[in-house]
């Protein structure tokens, strides 16, 4: 919700359209309903998508020729590391590329990655990002031994799409687009704007997730979600007048502001 909302507000104060994208190229991780939740979630708070939903799902054919490309091109190569033989910084770790390892032996397919090459950006919430070298894997998957897309690789892709200017997501996910941004000037795309806003943690400081067991969002309280959402954003507060959703949307939406 306040990766929903920070988008929907910031595409709304500059005349946008918000559209909504659904990740769904994890199959095995999927949970039953996830996706009729969030729909509902969204619309209860009012956060009213343009356009019909996306579904990363039916984007094969450009990660194919994605692969394609990076693969011929000699930024890719097959990769026979488990979890134990990773590298410290989760990358390769047995010198696969310099290997002659064949195609129908099971792997998983990454990109070669040069960190001093890679360029840092302006992040619109956060300010400069540069690109660590140590905070960097030196190669990264695209495609899994299980023949699934990794979440690098179709993120970037989608990111890129011609009418898709700017992406607004959780500041958790800001190590991985210094990655994306890497796929973006090797496939030749243009990489939108990219902003990043603070998640929500626990008192133990780990962020809510169904990893860490959070509570579902209760969507039968969405005057009071949206206040504290807006709160957590730095946001001005709605007016005590401002008592339904239309009302608390239309403020917040007037006084969107990038503060951090």
């Amino acid at each position: 919700m306040v990766a929903a909302l920070a988008s929907f507000l910031d595409a709304r104060h500059h005349n946008g359209q918000w559209q909504l994208r659904v990740d769904d190229i994890d199959p095995p991780r999927a949970v039953a309903g996830s996706i009729d939740a969030i729909t509902e979630a969204l619309s209860a708070h009012g956060l009213i998508w343009d356009g019909p939903v996306i579904y990363q799902s039916e984007s094969s054919p450009h990660y194919d020729s994605a692969i394609d490309q990076l693969m011929s091109s000699g930024w890719l190569f097959r990769c026979l590391c488990t979890r134990a033989t990773l590298s410290a910084d989760g990358g390769c770790g047995q010198r696969c590329q310099d290997q002659n390892i064949s195609g129908e032996t099971p792997h998983s397919l990454r990109v070669r990655a040069e960190p001093e090459r890679m360029r840092g950006f302006n992040d619109r919430f956060l300010g400069e990002q540069l690109a660590h070298i140590k905070n960097a894997a030196q190669d990264f998957i695209v495609k899994r031994r299980d023949g699934l897309y990794a979440y690098q690789l179709a993120a970037a892709i989608d990111d890129a799409q011609p009418l898709f200017t700017h992406v607004v997501r959780g500041a958790d996910l800001l190590e991985s687009t210094h990655r994306q941004r890497w796929l973006q000037h090797l496939l030749g795309l243009e990489s939108p704007s990219y902003a990043h806003v603070a998640v929500l943690m626990d008192q133990a400081g780990n962020k809510l997730s169904k990893q860490t067991g959070a509570p579902p969002l209760d969507i039968h309280q969405p005057e009071q979600n949206l206040r504290h959402v807006l709160q957590h954003l730095q946001q001005q507060a709605p007016p005590s007048t401002a008592r339904r959703v239309p009302e608390i949307l239309e403020h917040a939406t007037e006084n969107w502001s990038m503060r951090r």
